[in-house]
């Protein structure tokens, strides 16, 4: 089983001292007791334990990692490294606990604290209101998103994925030129010589064939 560190304090002195060393001792041996591999570890240095999550920049980046790489258990030294003002600490819980993300605490030879949420009625309530939330704010996101993709492609006739040749002014140039060739009776073959000898490069700096200059020209033909 993976799972991440996350290690906390708040001034100079500590930072300097050997609080990362017993916090990291902690949780390693928390983590080899429980089966757990450590894969990352952060350190929040300088930010008080009164600090809310979302102004605690390692604390963001590691949920943006786990929501991203699939692992889902944190290991902290004890409650006082998530926070030390009990609504911060009960803010942050419920957020993990809706994210399905586990907390554990090194504290008491080992304790899940988000599991001990949950339990409760009241708590579990909430977190399946945040749940909710969160998800009703992806769904306005994606809907967003699918809004404007289409309001491009309506403009550009293309949002997604790579662009087609004659995207930039280059390559409308040569494209242009293509097609007057193609226009004047020549073979897909001789337009490619005529391109190579005049110094002109495909779009990854490449010689010409009559097979390339077949399928630009056929995309152009459609659009």
């Amino acid at each position: 089983m993976h799972a991440v560190a996350y290690l906390r304090c708040s001034g100079e002195a500590q930072i300097v001292g050997d609080t990362w060393a017993r916090q990291t001792a902690a949780i390693n041996a928390l983590a080899k007791a429980r089966g757990f591999t450590i894969i990352r570890e952060w350190r929040e240095e300088g930010v008080s334990g009164k600090v809310e999550c979302d102004q605690r920049p390692a604390f963001q980046d590691m949920l943006a990692t786990l929501l991203a790489n699939g692992c889902r258990t944190i290991i902290i030294e004890d409650l006082s490294r998530l926070a030390r003002r009990y609504a911060v600490q009960e803010q942050i819980l419920l957020y993990l606990c809706a994210k399905e993300i586990t907390l554990w605490t090194c504290a008491n030879g080992g304790e899940n604290i988000t599991e001990a949420m949950n339990a409760d009625p009241t708590r579990r309530l909430v977190i399946g209101m945040i749940g909710l939330i969160s998800q009703w704010e992806r769904e306005q996101i994606v809907a967003k998103l699918r809004a404007a993709r289409q309001r491009i492609r309506a403009k550009n006739g293309k949002c997604e994925g790579r662009k087609s040749y004659g995207f930039t002014a280059d390559e409308q140039a040569v494209l242009d030129r293509m097609s007057e060739l193609k226009s004047e009776g020549f073979t897909n073959q001789r337009i490619a010589l005529y391109l190579n000898d005049a110094g002109m490069k495909t779009r990854y700096g490449r010689l010409w064939h009559a097979a390339t200059v077949s399928k630009i020209l056929s995309r152009q033909e459609v659009a």
